[in-house]
Parts: C-alpha cells; structure tokens; sequence
C-alpha cells in the first residue's frame, strides 16, 4: 500500500511552492511558475499528472521570482523578472503568468518592457508529459515509461501516449505561435512601456473537443466555468464579519478552500462531497471526507449529505483481503488513474481503515438534526445498520467490545486510525504497538455510532433497537473507562495492543473521546489538565505526541506534530466538560497560528515549542489547502458560540464563550432547515432572527445523544 508504511511520504517539492485546486486538478510548480518533473510538480487531473514539465524561459533566460500571489485557491499570479546579461542588477523585463486550473490548466502570460527602447524577445516554453500516476510522482518512483508521439496542428501541440492497453493524451495550444514538438515559441517585439501578452491553455485530450472551451463559459461574461462555480457557492454559505479582522480573514480563508476541494460524485452530479486536501489526497476520503463535513455542518449541511450518500453507493459488500473490503465497510479511499490500483491492492477503492465506518452513522446522526427530509435520512438508514453489523461483525473480530484493526495482507496501511504512520501508535518507551489494535479515538465513535442510531430508532418508535443499542453504549463506555485509563499518570492510554495490554504514551487521540461523551466525569479534570501541561501544549496547540515520550519527535508526521483539526475537536470536548479557559487557549493559539500563512492552516506543523520559536514551524509536506485544516477554523469558532441545533427537537442552541479579543460576530444567510437565519453576538449577548417555524432559540448546549436516549428510556419506564 502507498502511503505511510514505510519511507513512503511525499519528497521535498521545493522552496516557496505554489498549490492550486479545483475539485480533482491540481497544480503544483516553483514560485516562478515553472513545473520541473525531477520535483513532485505538475498539473494533476484525476490521479494523472497530465504536464510534468512547464518552463518559461526569455531570450533563453529562465525567469527570477519577484512574487506569487494566490488570488482564489484555483487561480495565482506569479511575477518575475527577465535577468540581464550586462551584468546590470535591475531588469526592465517584468513577467506575469496569471493561471488558472480547471481541467487542465489556461495561462495568460505578459511581458512589460519598462525601457525607453523596444525590447525583442524570444519567449519559449518547453514541455513534458509524463502521464505518471499520483502516487508515482509522490513517492518519486516512476518506473512506467509511455509510448510517445507528438503531433504538430496549427496552433496546437498533442502528445499522445500509451501503455499496454491505456491511452492517454493533452493538448497544447497557443494561438500565433511557433509550435514544435519540444516547444511552444513566440518571437516578438515589445515596444517602449509597452507591453505584449498572450494565452496557453493545457488540458487532457479528448476527440472533438478544443483545450479553449474548458476555460470558457458559455455566457460569454468574461467569467471562467471556476469563477462561477465560487459563485454560486458564495452565494449559499454565511457571510460573517467579526470584531477582530485576522479571524475574519481565516475564516473567509477557510471557506474559500472548502468550497475549492468539493467534488462531485461522477454518477450523481447533483451529490457533492470535500475531497481530503491538496496536492495528494484530491479525492474522496471515508474518514477526511467525513470529518471535514462534519465540521462544516453550519456552513454547508448538504456537504455531509452528500459525503454520505455517496460512501452508502460504495459501502463495502464482500470479503476481500486484498481491498480490505468486508460486507458493511466504508472506503477508506478511491483513486482515478490506471495503475493506481497498484498502490491500492490491486482495486481503485481501498478500505483499510479502522474509524470511517463508525464515523458514517455518527455523521449520519448529526445530519439528522439539521432539517433534512425524513425520507432523505431514512435511505441511509439501512447504510447505517449494515455498518453497525461491520462493527459487531468485523470491526471486532475477538469479541471483546472494542473495535480493532489488522491489516489483511502485507501491502496494507499498518496503522488504520487518522495517524496512519507507520510508527504513528507507540508505547511510552517508544515501542511500536503490535497488532490487532483498539485505538481510543475509535472507541469513542463507535460509542456516538451506537448513542446515534438509538435515538433515531426512539425517534421512529423502534424501542427494540434503541433498547440494544443503548445498552451497547452502556457498556462500552463502563469497559473503556476500566480498561483505558491510567490511573497512575492521569490520562487515557492511546490504544490497546494485540495482548491487550494498555499502549501507554500519552497521546492527542483521547481529546477526540471527550468531545463524544466516553470520558467519565471523574477524571475529565486530570486529562485536561495533562492535555494543557508544557509537555503537550506547544504554545500554538496540544501535540500529537508528548514531549516527554520515547518516539517524541516535533518534527514528525504523527509524533509531536501539531494537527488542527485534532486540535478543533479536543477544544469541543474540553467545552463538553466545562473547561472553557483550556478551550478558549487552544482556540486561540491555532487562529493566531493561521495569521503566519495567510490565514491558511494547514495539514499540521512541527510541534516545538512557541517560548523556543516565536513562529509555528512548518511541516515540509503538509497539505494545504486540506479539508479538515480548512474546516478547524470553522468548528474552533461555531464551538465556543457553543452553535448547534436539532431541528425535529424544535431547538437551535447559541450561548457564546467567544474570548473578548474575538470581538462582536453579525452572520447572515446562515442555512438551516431549508431557509436563512442571521445571528448576532454583541458583547457576548446572542441573538437570533428568521429561525424555521417550530423552532426556538435556546440558551446551553444542545442535548447530546446520550441525553435524547436516556430521557427515552426514562420516559418508557415511567
């Protein structure tokens, strides 16, 4: 399996890297806009790296960086400058290569002559296509080598290339130029303060079609197809002001970038669902997808439907060791291109992973509260049951109430939770844990799974079922506590082993298991306090890995790294439990991390120390944007307005433990139930206007799962 089994991760993709996306493309060159194929660069479309080399050059002169500038996550500008040969510092020759990244790429560059005399040029740009698959360029081990031809035709240049009995192509085109096989050219004069510019536009070769239409919409208003995709996808999410303006701008930030990773589902285009993150994982992911929606439920409820509706089509069926697909199973993820099923076990869908199917009737519970048609959730609901039978079935296979992952066969990822490193669960002491492992995380999913589907079985008169899956619930909240906990240090064990034994290290894992409700009460405060000790809280967020653990490492993948969206979800179980002073720390160092990279959070970054450095340091190949990155803003943020809602309980909560620096928020054209609400908090004070008929405005916290089934079986019994 590629990924992180063993020296597997990304290579260096070189200073100053610029990413665009768009749905599944995407672009990764040098901050001068050349794409080198020796690098991880290229354009991407559907798994396959369609241009592997794209390099401008000017009177044979490669361009300097002076700068590159992201105007939307799918469109950049990059300036640079022509050296001069006189041995004369400044240039007069400025460059602009405006991009944008679609199906393909459409580039307009422009030359300006800052002279008082003309300028001749000879503006060349060379290019590659290697037709090489995703993981071949992230692991720099292309070995596949495609028959090429090359074809001259007018103002176009195709390659087309095969392997075996794959075909492939791109089609280059520049209107006016000098087009060979090797290179598209243009010679020209620039006159004085003059300035000369013309399109290139790059996509994937199909019979009939022009590389220009894929860039043009057909309205003929100066619009690209992106431009009005983000839109009309402005046009349906909130639009918020808040009193301090970085937070304002990571926000916007991170609803840009949400909307630039949906993706829609080829069988069903009305469907669309959050693609895990840009440059590698630009597809559909069972636990990112399902995690990134889930946080984005106040921005955009019908991400989540979608992310469901499409993972229920592809809910495993059989037994397949190769895949890892067993009967009720959600993908862990889908690949596009020919040989990717190579690195997948031989299929284009791969299911190893331990949490997705949990994570589905989980989200499928929340997506329940927020006002959708009952038939709608209904549907799923038989996805949900085969997923619970997954658990009981599959999910643990020794029958001792926790769930646990194996790998079935050796090109498998090793580790199946989110830190899916190869070395990502240790002991204390640094050991690797050995299989099969219950990770404490997945416990507490499985715990939400069970709490959920029972109240919706309440909800549906279905006492019987609600009945055993309360009890379930029961009793793997009374196991875990016994047999997680230590008692000694204070905080959960990250995992047990295959012998049962208690996988020590103190780890982030167990913040995910307050935000579910698996923590009892009693020892909420020793964890909460060893989650904000010096040990775990770098400064700009709680570490993956204790510092004063033997595999501690700040600048590893799973290790002592900082993760956002790990960080969001420890900061909703911290509120969970009252601890609104650590929450409100956590929350805070993050969005003032995000100010060092434009508002953008990414990935993760390294975990030292912010009294040690006085900036986060970066991960050098951290993905980003990436979706659940993009979505940790939004749930720090809807967490302490302490937002949510269950609609068919007639409530929507709102009580505000927003820091003061935060500021007054206003958010209008918020969605719920099918219509708009606006909400304002005001020196703390909240309030709420258009809500649905049939639903209140309350103070407090929504009830919790566990809360619904209890009151239901309280009601029964009385």
């Amino acid at each position: 399996m590629a990924g992180w089994n063993a020296d597997t991760a990304a290579g260096p993709m070189g200073a100053g890297t610029v990413t665009l996306v768009e749905g599944s493309s995407f672009c990764i060159s040098l901050p001068n806009g050349d794409i080198h194929a020796e690098l991880p660069h290229g354009v991407f479309v559907q798994d396959t790296r369609i241009l592997s080399g794209w390099s401008l050059t000017i009177n044979g002169q490669p361009l300097e960086s002076l700068t590159a500038e992201t105007k939307e996550p799918y469109r950049a500008m990059f300036v640079g400058r022509v050296p001069r040969r006189d041995g004369y510092a400044d240039s007069t020759l400025i460059v602009e290569r405006l991009r944008e990244v679609g199906a393909g790429i459409q580039e307009r560059v422009t030359v300006r002559n800052y002279s008082t005399i003309p300028a001749e040029c000879v503006i060349a740009m060379t290019v590659e296509a290697d037709f090489a698959d995703l993981f071949e360029v992230k692991e720099a081990r292309i070995q596949r080598r495609w028959d090429e031809t090359r074809q001259v035709d007018g103002d176009a240049l195709t390659i087309h290339a095969a392997w075996q009995d794959v075909r492939k192509g791109v089609a280059i085109s520049g209107p006016g130029a000098d087009i060979t096989t090797e290179a598209i050219t243009f010679t020209i004069s620039v006159p004085p303060h003059g300035r000369w510019s013309t399109v290139l536009t790059v996509v994937p070769s199909t019979a009939g079609a022009t590389p220009t239409t894929a860039f043009v919409h057909a309205d003929g208003d100066g619009l690209s197809p992106r431009d009005r995709r983000r839109q009309e996808w402005v046009r349906k999410i909130p639009v918020l002001q808040i009193g301090n303006r970085s937070i304002e701008r990571t926000l916007r930030r991170s609803y840009d970038d949400l909307g630039a990773l949906r993706i829609e589902d080829p069988n069903h285009p009305d469907r669309v669902v959050v693609a895990a993150g840009a440059p590698w994982f630009m597809t559909l992911f069972g636990r990112d997808s399902l995690w990134a929606s889930e946080m984005a439920l106040p921005v955009d409820p019908s991400l989540a439907l979608g992310t469901l509706q499409t993972l229920a089509d592809r809910q495993g069926t059989v037994v397949d060791p190769i895949s890892e697909e067993e009967p009720g199973k959600i993908l862990h993820e889908v690949r596009l291109d020919v040989s990717s099923g190579l690195s997948l076990g031989g299929k284009s869908t791969y299911y190893g992973s331990v949490d997705a199917t949990p994570l589905f009737v989980m989200v499928l519970g929340s997506v329940s509260r927020w006002g959708f048609a009952k038939n709608t959730i209904a549907a799923l609901l038989p996805h949900a049951d085969r997923a619970l039978d997954w658990i009981r079935d599959y999910g643990d296979r020794d029958g001792d109430g926790f769930v646990e992952y194996e790998r079935l066969n050796p090109q498998g990822l090793i580790n199946q939770g989110w830190k899916d490193s190869w070395d990502g669960i240790n002991f204390a002491d640094g050991r690797l844990a050995e299989p099969p492992i219950a990770l404490c995380e997945v416990q507490a999913y499985v715990y939400t799974a069970y709490q959920a589907r029972a109240w919706m079985a309440y909800d549906a008169g279905d006492a019987v079922l609600g009945d055993e899956l309360a009890e379930r619930a029961a009793q793997l909240k009374k196991q875990f506590n016994e047999q997680f906990w230590i008692p000694e240090r204070g905080y959960y064990a990250v995992a047990l082993d295959g012998e049962k034994r208690q996988v020590d290290a103190c780890a982030s894992n167990m913040g995910h298991c307050l935000w579910l409700g698996l923590i009892d009460e009693d020892k909420a405060p020793q964890m909460a306090a060893r989650l904000m000790s010096p040990e775990m809280f770098s400064g700009w967020g709680v570490r993956t890995l204790a510092s004063d653990m033997g595999a501690y490492n700040p600048a590893s993948y799973h290790n002592g790294s900082v993760w956002p969206h790990d960080n969001a979800l420890i900061v909703a179980g911290l509120l969970r439990y009252g601890f609104i002073a650590e929450a409100q720390r956590i929350a805070t160092a993050l969005l003032e991390a995000a100010e060092y990279s434009e508002g953008r959070l990414p990935e993760l970054f390294c975990g030292f120390s912010r009294d040690e450095l006085g900036a986060p340091v970066p991960y050098p190949t951290a993905c980003s944007p990436q979706a659940w990155a993009a979505t940790t803003p939004i749930l720090l943020v809807t967490s302490l307005m302490r937002y949510d809602t269950h609609v068919s309980r007639g409530g929507f909560w709102l009580d505000p433990v927003l820091p003061e620096s935060y500021g007054d928020v206003h958010i209008t054209n918020a969605p719920l139930a099918g219509g708009r609400i606006t909400i304002d908090i005001t020196n703390s004070v909240p309030s709420v206007e258009g809500l649905p008929e049939g639903v209140v405005f309350r103070r407090g916290h929504r009830p919790w799962f566990a809360e619904l089934v209890e009151q239901a079986n309280w009601r029964r019994k009385t």
